[in-house]
């Protein structure tokens, strides 16, 4: 706490001093912030496995607040876990502040001194980044110079420790990163339709060796060149990542329990293709053993460094995620496809509004492993595809706006989903789901929307067969009302075919906004962008407070 106020000091003499050499302007251009509290008050559950909260009520909250002056720009958060929520990992208990960072800017050079975050190519070997609704915040601690010495031209390094919870973890992690845009830095190039960008990053992780046992290494590197290609509605992105070595908890082995010491290979390709009435995107990777971590030790979300996102579609629908997709860091290939598709308004298909279709198609293996009697663990090969499923999707979605008032999205989903492997479980195997998702928006008036969803999920396995029902009531600009009540009708188990109802009201007024709840909450698993967290059962009152300036 002592090292935050000495911080806050220095950042205030900085402003007063940059103010005083000019005098005629205010001490501070802008101060902005934002606000958030969500707290649960908990109601035992036995029935559905809610666990049992002994202090009754559970909060999460923070506090941000900015400043701007001309170049100069600092800032704190102030985070509050009293208890966290449920679902939250415990060691987030306690509050302070946990980010506060000072940036200048002079001509082409950036500083920034204090906590940061930031992404190296599309994040295959850093990615340091905040997702509240999942709890990962491994935000830098340390400095960061960005320098911009040529059109086109843009360079950054950096070197910090990350954080972990309230504290920082063991490891120090240095970077360097160049990306050049072709088409600015040459002046022959600059009128091209075509545009070429070219990038490399550098990433190595410092932690010292403190087993009496094993050999870790202390310096683990890793790199990753990159590639752009844009021309008309066309373009192409490709990545590869390289980590050397890099024994840890997660890719320990029952023959290796110190974790192997085989190299991390990642390849990501992207392709797009968009004009007016049509996009297809359709992107591809291979992953082999990159889980990167500043502590070889932590898991879960805990210290990570690499990024490694689904190719799945990221759905919003509830029942659908009963069964999203988890990257699997240690060895996947997998393939996306998304095709875009307006029918003109004006033809029979089109009807007077025209249609919008979205199709998807998404599959997920194991990559081609062969067990080798080593430390090596296995041997595999770039682009080497496995026998083993682990995921695949098929989504149809038809949008359809029928008349000024009447909205109707239709939505299809195909799913098999490897609960074993996606979970890390046993005895379940593979799950086959269909979903279907009726969404109907009817505008009453101007100020007046009524919003119902009906979904229904059909399998044979698992927990078998759900039912969803939804309802939101829209007072614009003011209020909204939603109830909506999930339904495992199929369930083997009679005692286990349970209710979920979920009752909800909020009030936005400018930039404040204040819902109250009450529902029950199944357990299973919250994901974004490939990655996950387990959500336990829950049934409870519940209150979120918004407010920002």
């Amino acid at each position: 706490m002592r090292k935050n106020i000495f911080f806050l000091f220095s950042v205030a003499a900085i402003v007063l001093s940059c103010n005083n050499a000019n005098a005629q302007s205010p001490i501070l251009s802008g101060i902005s912030g934002n606000f958030q509290l969500d707290a649960q008050y908990y109601l035992v559950d036995s029935a559905i496995g809610a666990p049992v909260v002994p202090e009754k009520v559970l909060s999460n909250g923070f506090g941000n607040l900015n400043f701007n002056y001309g170049n100069f720009t600092a800032g704190i958060r102030y985070e509050s876990y009293l208890n966290p929520l449920l679902g939250f990992d415990p060691r987030y208990k306690g509050s302070g502040i946990t980010y506060r960072f000072a940036s200048f800017k002079v001509n082409d050079l950036e500083v920034t001194i204090g906590n940061f975050y930031d992404q190296i190519g599309s994040g295959l070997i850093f990615r340091s980044y905040e997702e509240r609704s999942l709890g990962i915040d491994n935000a830098l601690d340390g400095i960061r110079v960005k320098y911009n010495p040529h059109a086109g031209i843009y360079l950054k390094g950096f070197i910090g420790e990350q954080r972990s919870f309230f504290e920082k973890g063991p490891g120090i992690v240095r970077a360097f990163d160049a990306d050049i845009s072709l088409t600015e830095a040459i002046k022959s190039l600059n009128e091209s339709k075509t545009r070429i960008t070219v990038g490399t990053g550098v990433v190595s992780k410092y932690q010292k060796d403190e087993n009496p046992i094993y050999v870790y290494p202390e310096n683990v590197l890793s790199f990753a060149p990159r590639t752009r290609i844009t021309r008309g509605p066309v373009s192409f992105y490709a990545e590869y990542a390289y980590k050397y070595n890099d024994p840890s908890l997660v890719n320990s082995t029952y023959e290796n329990p110190q974790g192997i010491y085989k190299p991390g290979e990642a390849i990501y390709l992207n392709g797009n293709y968009s004009k007016k009435g049509i996009g297809v995107n359709v992107a591809a990777k291979h992953i082999d053993n990159m889980d990167f971590r500043s502590d070889r030790n932590a898991t879960g979300t805990n210290l990570t460094l690499s990024y490694l996102p689904a190719l799945t579609k990221q759905q919003t629908y509830r029942l659908i995620t009963l069964y999203p997709y988890a990257t699997q860091p240690n060895g996947e290939a997998g393939i996306n496809t998304d095709v875009f598709y307006n029918i003109k308004k004006g033809t029979k298909l089109g009807g007077e509004r025209g249609t919008d279709i979205a199709l998807n198609y998404s599959t997920v293996h194991s990559i081609d492993k062969t067990p080798v009697a080593s430390e090596q663990g296995y041997e595999s090969s770039l682009f080497g595809v496995g026998d083993e499923e682990y995921f695949e999707e098929v989504n149809v979605e038809i949008t359809k706006k029928a008349s000024k008032k009447l909205k109707l999205i239709l939505t299809y989903i195909y799913t098999e989903y490897n609960k074993d492997v996606i979970q890390g479980l046993s005895g379940f195997g593979t799950i086959y789901a269909h979903t279907a998702v009726a969404d109907v928006q009817y505008k009453l008036n101007k100020s007046n929307t009524v919003r119902v969803e009906m979904q229904h999920l059909l399998t044979d396995q698992d927990m078998k067969s759900w039912a969803m029902m939804l309802v939101e009531y829209t007072i614009s600009p003011h209020w909204f009302f939603a109830a909506f009540d999930e339904y495992n009708y199929g369930n083997d188990d009679k005692d286990a075919r349970i209710h979920y109802p979920n009752l909800s009201a909020g009030y936005t007024k400018g930039a404040n906004r204040i819902s109250l709840g009450y529902g029950k909450q199944r357990e299973g698993l919250l994901c974004v962008g490939g990655v996950c967290r387990n959500v336990p059962a829950s049934n409870g009152f519940s209150v979120s407070v918004t407010s920002s300036f």
